[in-house]
């Protein structure tokens, strides 16, 4: 499976991601974020790294500044 993530998720991976990213929890708490690194069959490390490149994109759509934090966050 390295040699696969290296390059990034697969498109079945990105699928799970997605879903999860506007579904359920643009934040998943640690527990959340293990469920969803197994459900897509990576670590989790790679599923932070990619919520975080993710809400960074989410926010610029938005037109919010990619590292805001707030109260609502």
């Amino acid at each position: 499976m390295s040699a696969e993530t290296a390059r990034g998720p697969t498109e079945d991976q990105v699928e799970i991601l997605e879903y999860n990213f506007n579904k359920v929890n643009k934040h998943p708490d640690p527990t959340t974020l293990c469920l969803i690194a197994a459900e897509a069959g990576l670590t989790e490390e790679e599923t932070q790294k990619w919520f975080k490149q993710r809400l960074a994109q989410w926010r610029r759509s938005e037109g919010l500044p990619s590292e805001c934090r707030s109260v609502t966050d």
